[in-house]
């Protein structure tokens, strides 16, 4: 039995084939089903693959955001631990200078508090931990609680014995191989951040492409959609309307009229040929009663003929019914009355429309439902009157609604010949809540950006002017970010200081990137001279548009104040 199945498709599939080959020598011997399976086999195909990249596209591009957000939080976090450190370090010195326990005091508090601030920041650091940092992050977690025991210990020892002790306490071996070790291990932790941004750039790379496939696979859908208009146009729609016309004649008693489509082999042939039969047998029927030899067999044949005729119209009306109710989306086609002449079943589940509307209902009939089902508030009135306008202009529209149960509706609407009007609507709720969770999103990493106490500042590579500084740099700068953005440093500091400054940035620009902090001494206009540790840190190429740079500073005057 198998083989007898696999026999007869093979063969259908192989006289398909050949029909397909005279068509395309001119000489058409589809069948009408054949040509609607066929462009719909199609519009399957290309439609799957569309949803496919659809699925693939988010897929990637939900995995390379998290990967930057994530390698992000982590440089950000490594950066800060790196400062809390140096500043730790910068109190411990001021510990070891101090010359009685009075002075001794403040320095000890700062490193106290800068102990606990220094926790609180690796405790942070963990929720960004991946597989490819877990075992850096578990020694370098454990050399830094080694530090802070170390700081600790350094602090009891300096209050309860005195600075002397502190200071010799401070002064060995294994203290220098945990700051050196802590240095590799921030130094090995960022590579690995940098590596997991690389790698989220190279899947962003990936994705690069999922646009124009989409696009060509949208094309490919919208020009099968197309054809299948212009197939079910000229091979049923045109055609009905021509036999239905040399129906109407004959029925008129024109039994002399020409029956068109007599030459098609597809079922409007057939249905052509049978029309023919009906006009003959109209004709005979007329000959009969002019010789007076009508019989009540000869009407019933008629009558038969004609019924048959009209089974096979209503084959080809439920045949055309199945095809809009197998569209994914949501479709109702309106007369210029705003009468229904047909919808889908996906039409009705949008708005839960009872079986009670059919064809032949109005608009305002579904508005009605509508209101009583809680999916519309307006005034029905209205919005008939708006879209009886649109009928009226036939001019094509498309917009969003959202429905009073939280879901959002695209409307596509077009004129029709004959001066109706069909509606395609689509259900887009998901969508637009990707949308809004992708905007959330943005706006958090920027509040993080704004709310750290590192100073960030951004230049625009080609011609070093200020692009973007953060609350931190407005108030190192001593100027609020409007008297700054658009400007140069030439602009804002003094020559020697903007002289420097462009330096620094010209030997970013060589190395690509400066990853170790610069300390230079800079004369701020507002802040008078300042000492600054800067690091900096490229961002894109020089062939590209977004060619920028980004530059973490802190202000160490106080620092040095203190230590001096």
């Amino acid at each position: 039995m198998n083989a007898t199945a696999l026999g007869s498709g093979f063969g259908a599939g192989t006289n398909l084939l050949k029909k397909f080959v005279r068509l395309a020598r001119g000489a058409d011997t589809l069948t009408v089903a054949e040509k609607v399976y066929s462009i719909a086999a199609f519009l399957a195909i290309v439609t799957t693959f569309l949803l496919v990249m659809s699925v693939q596209s988010v897929r990637l591009q939900t995995t390379y955001r998290h990967m930057h957000v994530t390698a992000a939080e982590a440089a950000i976090g490594v950066g800060r631990i790196n400062a809390l450190i140096y500043a730790i370090v910068m109190e411990s010195r001021g510990i070891y200078m101090s010359a009685d326990r009075r002075a001794m005091k403040p320095f000890a508090d700062g490193l106290v508090r800068r102990n606990r601030e220094l926790a609180e920041a690796v405790k942070s650091m963990e929720k960004n931990v991946g597989d490819d940092d877990a075992e850096l992050f578990a020694s370098f977690r454990q050399r830094i609680l080694q530090f802070i025991d170390f700081r600790q210990d350094l602090v009891r020892r300096g209050i309860e014995i005195s600075p002397a002790a502190g200071r010799e306490w401070g002064d060995n071996d294994a203290n220098r191989t945990v700051r050196s070790k802590l240095n590799s291990d921030i130094e090995a932790l960022e590579r690995i951040y940098q590596q997991r941004a690389r790698e989220a750039d190279e899947l962003a790379n990936e994705n690069r492409y999922a646009a124009a496939y989409l696009f060509a696979l949208g094309l490919a859908a919208l020009m099968l959609a197309a054809l299948n208009v212009v197939v079910m146009r000229s091979s049923i729609v045109g055609a009905l309307a021509d036999i239905t016309q040399a129906t109407d004649r004959i029925a008129q008693g024109d039994v002399k009229s020409e029956v068109p489509h007599l030459g098609r082999h597809d079922e409007i042939g057939r249905l052509a040929r049978a029309v023919q039969n009906f006009r003959d047998a109209v004709a005979r029927i007329f000959e009969l009663e002019e010789l007076e030899l009508g019989t009540a067999q000869a009407r019933d044949a008629a009558r038969t003929e004609r019924d048959q005729f009209n089974d096979k119209y209503q084959a080809k009306k439920w045949q055309l019914s199945a095809a809009i109710n197998s569209m994914p989306q949501g479709l109702i086609m309106l007369d210029g009355k705003a009468v229904v002449v047909a919808m889908n079943s996906n039409y009705r589940q949008i708005y839960n429309l009872p079986e009670t509307i059919q064809a032949g209902s109005t608009l305002e009939d579904i508005l009605q439902h509508r209101v009583k089902s809680g999916l519309f508030s307006g005034d029905v009135a209205k919005y008939v009157a708006a879209v009886l306008d649109r009928i009226a202009r036939r001019e094509p529209a498309a917009y969003e609604i959202a429905l009073n149960d939280g879901r959002i509706i695209k409307i596509y609407e077009r004129p029709m010949d004959g001066g109706g009007w069909v509606s395609v609507q689509e259900d887009v709720t998901e969508q637009r809540q990707r949308e809004r969770i992708l905007e959330r999103m943005e706006r958090f990493l920027a509040t993080i950006i704004e709310n750290v106490a590192e100073g960030i500042i951004a230049k625009d590579a080609r011609n070093l002017r200020y692009v973007f500084v953060n609350k931190a740099a407005e108030k190192m700068i001593g100027m609020s970010r409007g008297e700054i953005i658009g400007k140069t440093a030439r602009e804002l500091f003094s020559p020697e200081a903007a002289e420097l400054i462009e330096r620094r940035d010209k030997q970013l620009l060589a190395q690509k990137q400066q990853l170790e902090p610069i300390i230079d001494t800079i004369d701020n206009p507002a802040r008078g001279r300042r000492v600054i540790s800067a690091r900096r840190v490229q961002i894109g190429g020089a062939s590209e548009e977004s060619h920028m740079f980004v530059t973490m500073v802190e202000d160490r005057t106080e620092n040095r104040v203190a230590a001096a």
